[in-house]
């Protein structure tokens, strides 16, 4: 395999593609991702079906991210110091097993409420451990130069399969059932599998650091780098207020379409793909910008979007126009978040990349439990509408109260390149 010629056009608008490493792993995720998507989907419908509790729901996608919160700053020591391609290949084996085991529970009539939330948690450990790696292993593919490429190309393959999976999970389970869902993740985890197994090169791999501190000063070291970069610090506590409030879309979209808006799976399915239609227009966004460097104004507009665009959809009383501005909520979503990861992993030194993104992975994915529970007990005392406005307000103020200590941290001497504005 090798490089695409620097005067392919392809290469212009998409650098990170010159890459073959790049371009075949990417690939492979397309196909694992809208698998993901139809599970996701699949599993909070089930979940629904079972308990018809918005609460319960919330505590299935509790159960999922509480590992992320226990252990994101282990994993993340460990990360540094192994190498990431077989870290993948282990995390990725564990989840395809997962989803197969999940369709054969689903298939045979023995699945139980109590093991969703088992199965639940294990996906939330290999998840901790995966998504850290995987975003650590993209500059080994593409080196520093064409990173923040890549990144926006994962987001917008990553928001392709939130359209794309839903879709599908919606006509699946309105056609044959969830148990499907699942067996398609199952089957979408080979082709990613295989490529991390037989590719030939990776390219730019860093170096494995060798294990000289414990556990326990690995982390340390690491939150004190974060605390000492202070680009790095605000966009982190961005993302976790953002993620815990402004971001539950797997609890609130399920329960706006069936409780708020009394659709059925078809229609809660075309909600998520609105939502991820949205998401892939802003990930092209990015993609697009992206060449011309870390682009700070665009996490801003993208975390005031998100603000915005809850208390819209909450306002809205039919299903078209809630479907209409959950892709304005999506784009703001994807553009916020695809902009902090750039910026973080633009500015992170390569020694402390595990352990930062670990972190950035806890404030992301790790806040979910909290988030979920918060917009599950919103949404089973006053609904899914209440509780968009709601997290949109509580958004909205505190972004302000973000520019207004920004603008201050400007005026401050020996601050004016801090690289968030």
């Amino acid at each position: 395999m090798r490089n695409l010629p620097r005067h392919n056009s392809l290469y212009r608008v998409f650098p990170a593609l010159s890459h073959s490493s790049f371009r075949w792993f990417w690939g492979g995720q397309i196909v694992s991702l809208i698998g993901t998507w139809t599970q996701n989907i699949g599993q909070a419908w089930l979940v629904l079906q079972l308990t018809n509790s918005p609460f319960l729901l919330g505590l299935v996608a509790a159960m999922q991210f509480v590992p992320t919160m226990l252990f994101s700053l282990q994993a993340g020591a460990w990360i540094d110091h192994l190498p990431k391609r077989k870290v993948l290949i282990a995390t990725q084996t564990i989840m395809m097993i997962l989803a197969f085991a999940l369709a054969f529970l689903v298939g045979s009539g023995l699945l139980q409420y109590w093991m969703l939330l088992i199965m639940a948690f294990i996906l939330g450990v290999s998840n901790t451990v995966d998504v850290p790696t995987r975003q650590s292993f993209i500059i080994e593919l593409v080196g520093r130069e064409h990173l923040a490429n890549a990144i926006a190309l994962n987001s917008a393959i990553f928001n392709a399969a939130r359209l794309v999976g839903p879709a599908i999970a919606g006509v699946i389970m309105g056609v044959w059932g969830p148990m499907w869902c699942f067996l398609i993740n199952g089957v979408s985890f080979i082709g990613v599998l295989g490529i991390l197994i037989f590719a030939p090169s990776i390219p730019h791999q860093e170096k494995v650091a060798p294990k000289k501190e414990t556990l326990g000063k690995d982390i340390l070291n690491g939150l004190n780098y974060i605390r000492k970069t202070p680009s790095i610090l605000m966009v982190i506590i961005m993302m976790g207020f953002l993620s815990t409030v402004a971001m539950n879309f797997n609890v609130l979209v399920p329960v706006l379409a069936k409780i708020d808006l009394q659709e059925g799976a078809l229609g809660y399915g075309l909600l998520m793909s609105t939502l991820g239609f949205g998401a892939l227009i802003g990930a092209l966004t990015v993609v697009i910008k992206s060449a011309e460097g870390p682009q700070p104004l665009l996490l801003l507009v993208g975390a005031f979007g998100l603000g915005i665009f809850n208390v819209v959809v909450g306002l809205q009383n039919t299903y078209f126009l809630s479907a209409f501005f959950l892709a304005f909520l999506g784009w703001s979503m994807i553009v916020f978040s695809a902009s902090a990861n750039s910026l973080i992993q633009i500015t992170v030194e390569g020694e402390y990349r595990g352990r930062v993104m670990s972190v950035y992975n806890l404030v992301f994915g790790g806040m979910v439990p909290i988030g979920s529970l918060y917009a599950g007990t919103l949404s089973d005392f006053w609904g899914a509408k209440v509780t968009f406005v709601i997290s949109g307000i509580f958004t909205l103020l505190f972004m302000c109260g973000i520019v207004f200590l920004l603008r201050r941290y400007r005026k401050d001497e020996g601050h004016e390149n801090s690289g968030l504005i």
